[in-house]
């Protein structure tokens, strides 16, 4: 748990405060509620295009045997001709698990799945009069009539299977980031064409090992950008290793955890690659506590915190409390003492 170490605009109250002492007028007053807090964790980021989950770029395995007649342009879709040896389109098609065999008619696996998914959405079932179910494992005849439609729109010969040398499967779209392969090159299965990233754009941050427990996948983010524009976010993912500064003799404790935060809308951040940014994440706090506004809590000299409660006779009381969790977003602190929910509590007026 977050804890409030100094609470911004609290009084200083010594022991001479007479706190039922009768007011000249009526103070402005709030209720104590009982709810649900969030913390948040404010970091510096940059904005860049996704890759792998430790931030490694995606690597181009060529599977063709011949020579690179034409390299990689500087953004591919899936669906679409990534390079060509021997002058034979090899395409990009979206998916996790790479290329490893031939797959016609009959096939079965998550690389069939990939396949199908691809063909279905790329729309290519629709044009050659089928209905693929993207989730489904097996090559079915669907498969193989959708596939030959993508293979005519290629250039590939419309055989209805896919050859290992034929594909680069990758997570998304992609952009080049460095050419490997020569063009005129020769290719060789297992060599590495180019490196890549997505072209999506995401937020990389580190954060302090220490506060590893405070933020989740599925976290709300605020990202400020260049220019004073916002958008928003949430935490995709966690790096699971903390990775330890790259100076000479650094001190093991300043190690980080990259944190990966996927934008609501990409294309709001277009245009401002490798930006630096502010990031502000809204963690899970707090459930079912007292809290008041920030401005109701009073320093008591040497004593802590206080609430200066409203009793039912109209005097007030000084009331010690211990203060928690500081919802900046809210505006609010969590309490805990001789406090109920719905006591009135004095703040200052506007």
């Amino acid at each position: 748990m977050l804890v409030v170490a100094t609470v911004i605009g609290v009084v200083a109250l010594d022991g001479s405060h007479d706190a039922a002492a009768t007011q000249d007028k009526p103070p402005s007053t709030v209720r104590v509620v009982k709810g649900d807090l969030s913390a948040m964790v404010s970091l510096s980021g940059t904005l860049t295009h996704r890759a792998r989950s430790d931030g490694s770029p995606y690597t181009v395995i060529n599977q063709a045997q011949g020579i690179y007649t034409k390299l990689p342009d500087a953004d591919v879709d899936c669906g679409d001709v990534l390079y060509r040896v021997d002058d034979r389109p090899v395409l990009l098609l979206c998916g996790t698990m790479p290329a490893y065999r031939d797959l016609s008619l009959g096939s079965s696996g998550q690389d069939v799945r990939q396949l199908n998914q691809n063909l279905h959405e790329l729309g290519h079932d629709a044009d050659a009069g089928v209905d693929i179910d993207p989730d489904s494992r097996a090559f079915t005849w669907e498969t193989q009539r959708a596939l030959e439609v993508l293979e005519r729109d290629k250039g590939l010969d419309a055989t209805g299977g896919l050859g290992v040398d034929e594909v680069v499967f990758l997570p998304d779209a992609v952009l080049i980031s460095r050419m490997i392969a020569p063009i005129g090159g020769s290719a060789r299965p297992g060599a590495e064409v180019a490196e890549a990233t997505s072209d999506t754009l995401e937020v990389h941050v580190s954060l302090d090992a220490s506060q590893q427990g405070a933020v989740h996948e599925g976290d709300r983010v605020q990202i400020a950008l260049p220019g004073n524009t916002s958008v928003t976010g949430r935490v995709d993912r966690l790096g699971r290793v903390a990775e330890a500064p790259d100076e000479k003799d650094a001190d093991p404790a300043a190690a980080r955890i990259p944190i990966h935060i996927s934008l609501d809308d990409p294309d709001e951040a277009r245009g401002l690659d490798e930006a630096p940014v502010k990031v502000d994440i809204t963690t899970k706090g707090v459930e079912s506590v007292l809290s008041v506004p920030v401005v109701a809590i009073v320093g008591q000299s040497g004593r802590g915190f206080a609430v200066e409660v409203v009793r039912d006779s109209g005097r007030t009381e000084l009331v010690a409390v211990k203060v928690g969790l500081f919802d900046t977003t809210a505006g609010r602190v969590q309490i805990e003492g001789d406090v109920r929910e719905g006591n009135r509590v004095v703040v200052p007026s506007s």
